[in-house]
């Protein structure tokens, strides 16, 4: 699934860098960065703009998460988080943060790989709910000023639902708009003249 990415590395310890950066070269030709203070990560994981963030620390911070919240929102990239310990409320925050994949029981090289890919499908998927939520939330709010336009056109000329929608649609037409922006526009000067 990995082609050529952009990888930041979140690793303090250097031997454990190291066994991440070989890991990850030997599962293809990346461009690794590997930051190895937390101080800042946020700034510096924004100055990188990696295409996947892989972190490995022991037990995660709230600060951590807090940074990462602010660097790698569930919009920005995937994350991969390998952790050696965690509780509950740790992992609720991760996910929170926009954790794509976090492994418990820390860090193993012939994991890394296989971890990285479900982030990256895990976050591709995500996002596509997302964009379809947000295009069903246009498309509702769109329908309800449609049927809003509707209404005044009805109420205002004494015709039916059809022949409403049906002046909407020619008038958007001939102004070459769009029909909700036609409807809006009318629900618009109707409450103005209200």
């Amino acid at each position: 699934m990995m082609s050529r990415l952009s990888i930041v590395v979140v690793e303090r310890d250097r031997e454990r860098a190291l066994l991440i950066v070989d890991s990850l070269k030997a599962a293809g030709d990346h461009d690794v960065f590997v930051i190895a203070e937390e101080t800042g990560l946020a700034r510096r994981i924004s100055e990188r703009n990696p295409d996947v963030v892989l972190v490995d620390v022991a037990s995660p911070s709230r600060d951590m998460l807090e940074e990462l919240t602010l660097a790698s929102s569930p919009l920005d990239r995937p994350v991969a988080m390998f952790v050696d310990q965690s509780d509950d409320g740790l992992t609720a925050a991760a996910i929170e943060a926009g954790v794509s994949a976090y492994v418990v029981d820390g860090l193993r090289a012939d994991r890394i790989k296989p971890v990285l890919d479900a982030a990256i499908a895990r976050f591709h998927m995500f996002r596509r709910m997302r964009n379809e939520l947000e295009a069903t939330k246009r498309a509702l709010e769109e329908r309800k000023i449609i049927d809003r336009a509707k209404g005044l056109l009805m109420k205002a000329r004494g015709i039916e639902e059809d022949e409403a929608y049906a002046l909407l649609r020619k008038t958007a037409m001939d102004q070459g708009r769009k029909v909700v922006d036609v409807a809006e526009a009318l629900v618009t000067a109707a409450g103005l003249l209200s």
